[in-house]
């Protein structure tokens, strides 16, 4: 059985409906250490009948068998196998690729075998010797005369160790002297045992091969052999090949990047711009947030603190949701002697008592709610909270806006003010034993929205106090809040009290500041952040299309070398890998140009505003330059998608006669 058999291949070409044979039922056998010429005019089908037996060609009929197994050519990834594994292409025209040097084109091919970095390299290195090329391995090949083309051609093609090299018109385009070069060296490589099938319409070069396919109108109407095809070496090993890996597409990305340095660094620099606007205003935000945080702990912050029962290193603050039967009252309220202690305190400017009612109910014209608890007005409220009416006075309350006002009156829920509400909870007297029952009418003296202030429903200390008094129920304050004299006095403060002991030795109270407001800001802030973030996000969207441009034109200057590199054996995977890791090393070098903006000028924008703020008001945190990270591989990945599926889409034969 011979190595290589074409049975009945036939293959036409259509106009319209017209339909213009080109190959008429091709059949041909094939041996290894053959060099056999296909010879003919222009137009008699010779391309044509290369490109079906290199596995470029999938439109036909007929049969192909290589060395006993059919190959399908329905089927693409064994078609890219059969390439990279079997075929070497020489071309009339080169078909290098520009912008890799001479032995970059032959580590093409290399690249697709199991050999370490360093043998391929070596294994170039000593193919290009070996065609009289060694002293020109740096060169690009713009600057090589045709002949070095061809012969880096040459190695390019043997460099995977294939078996069968396909030369079309090898010679065309040489001189008398570089055509007996190459075919001495195609010579050379039938006698190590490869097949070599040379296209040509000249008759001298035909006669230097081993046999001679003359091939008129889309039929063989002569086969001639001019001398036995020669003896296969007793080694017949050969290099294994594998899909090209990964890595191999980004070392090619980066040197077309490279080798366009000053286009692709337009881009890089458009795209920069805007991750360093994002990573910027996050950071902007970042340090606006701490510098008010700090303004507010240290020079702003409320002078409130409330004081409160402590109850164990695990129980955290006293009981503040009102007195219940069974509670130990002495552990859970503070008595008027222990007031007077807390006032004492140098830092005390003034002080209030407090107290919570949980588990309250209420009735308002003729309707019952569940106000859940009613707390005391204290200094740690913010005026601003009261949506509508006032501040409570004596037996008036501050009704919750969201649990009371809208349900009363889902539009006018205003309305609620001025009304007149029964409210009533449990209680116990000072023995903790006994319950008491506290029924209390209320003037709803506004609306306050409990989403700030941290309970929903507010009235006055004394209003509390009195109606405790008259249902003979204990008195004593829950908690109370202190107003200390400078707002550097609250931690202070806060330490003398969390230090009062009682009589058996432990600790009595638990100082809370205010902080809540500090939400408040730090979400608005958040807010401003990220409506800047998204405005400068806007200019990523142009350079998103910046680099879908550069990739579409990318593709088309590129289109031969994507015919070159199918040719090779790589799949349309690898194509768009290609594509792909280039648009990547784009947003990946755009995002180290940014980083290194971003830190840069945050720098002089923080000595510039330190005089001013005494506060570093861009702070770039680990988590701004992650994300701005990933932000710009997502962008330059979807930018890749299209160019990329459409590089892979090329047909290698359309691709291989691009200009």
């Amino acid at each position: 059985m011979a190595f290589l058999e074409l049975k009945d291949i036939r293959k036409s070409y259509y106009l319209g409906k017209e339909e213009f044979p080109v190959l008429k039922g091709i059949d041909l056998d094939f041996e290894l250490g053959e060099f056999v010429s296909i010879l003919g005019e222009s137009g008699g089908g010779k391309s044509t009948l290369m490109n079906i037996i290199g596995g470029l060609d999938r439109e036909f009929e007929g049969k192909v068998t290589i060395d006993g197994q059919v190959l399908d050519h329905k089927k693409e990834k064994q078609l890219d196998a059969y390439r990279r594994g079997t075929i070497g292409y020489i071309y009339q025209a080169y078909n290098l690729i520009s912008h890799l040097t001479v032995l970059e084109n032959v580590l093409v091919s290399l690249e697709m075998t199991t050999l370490s970095q360093k043998d391929k390299t070596a294994r170039a290195t000593e193919l290009l010797e070996k065609v009289g090329l060694k002293d020109q391995i740096k060169k690009h090949p713009n600057q090589l005369s045709g002949g070095q083309k061809q012969r880096v051609a040459i190695a390019r093609a043997l460099a995977s160790d294939p078996k069968i090299i396909i030369a079309d018109e090898p010679t065309g385009a040489l001189d008398s002297k570089n055509t007996a070069e190459v075919l001495e060296i195609l010579d050379e490589i039938a006698q190590e045992g490869k097949l070599v099938i040379a296209v040509t319409h000249s008759q001298e070069v035909a006669d230097h091969g081993t046999r001679i396919v003359h091939l008129a109108d889309g039929q063989i109407d002569a086969d001639t052999r001019l001398k036995p095809a020669y003896e296969l070496p007793a080694d017949d090993t050969r290099l294994a090949d594998r899909p090209l890996p990964a890595a191999a597409s980004f070392r090619n990305a980066f040197k077309h990047l490279t080798y366009n340095f000053w286009r692709n660094s337009l881009i890089m620099i458009g795209t920069a711009i805007g991750l360093f606007a994002v990573m910027l205003f996050t950071g902007l935000g970042n340090g606006v947030k701490a510098y008010i945080n700090d303004q507010v702990n240290s020079l702003a912050n409320p002078t409130a603190v409330t004081v409160a029962r402590h109850q164990g290193e695990n129980g955290g603050v006293g009981q503040t949701s009102g007195a219940t039967a069974g509670v130990d009252m002495d552990k859970t309220t503070i008595s008027d002697d222990q007031i007077k202690k807390i006032k004492a305190n140098k830092y005390v400017k003034t002080l209030q008592k407090g107290y919570q009612a949980g588990n309250v109910q209420a009735n308002l014209e003729g309707k019952d709610y569940s106000l859940g608890t009613v707390q005391t007005w204290s200094a740690t409220y913010q005026k601003k909270l009261i949506k509508a009416g006032h501040v409570p006075g004596k037996n008036e309350i501050l009704v919750d806006k969201k649990t009371v006002a809208k349900k009363f009156d889902t539009k006018d829920w205003k309305s609620v003010v001025g009304k007149t509400m029964t409210v009533k909870w449990m209680t116990v007297k000072s023995d903790g034993m006994t319950p008491v029952e506290i029924n209390k009418t209320f003037k709803i003296a506004g609306v306050i929205d409990a989403g700030q202030a941290g309970t929903a429903n507010v009235t006055t200390a004394s209003t509390i106090e009195d109606a405790y008094k008259e249902a003979g129920a204990d008195t004593r304050a829950l908690f109370v809040t202190v107003r200390v004299k400078n707002t550097d006095d609250v931690k202070a403060f806060q330490k003398d009290i969390n230090k009062m002991k009682g009589d058996d030795g432990k600790r009595l109270f638990q100082a809370v500041t205010v902080g809540s407001i500090l939400d408040t800001i730090n979400t608005i802030v958040s807010l401003a952040t990220n409506v800047l973030a998204a405005i400068a996000g806007i200019s990523l969207v142009v350079s998103a299309l910046m680099i879908i441009v550069t990739m579409f034109m990318s593709v088309s200057e590129r289109t031969k070398e994507i015919g070159i590199l199918r040719a090779l054996g790589e799949s349309k995977k690898d194509v768009r890998n290609l594509f792909t890791s280039e648009s990547l090393l784009i947003g990946l070098a755009s995002f180290v140009l940014a980083l290194i903006l971003a830190f840069g000028i945050g720098s002089l924008l923080n000595s510039a505003l330190y005089s001013i703020a005494k506060f570093d008001m861009i702070q770039i945190s680990v988590g701004n330059v992650v994300m701005t990270l990933i932000l710009a591989l997502v962008i330059s990945f979807l930018a890749a998608l299209l160019p990329a599926r459409r590089a892979a889409k090329l047909n290698p034969i359309d691709a291989l006669s691009a200009d």
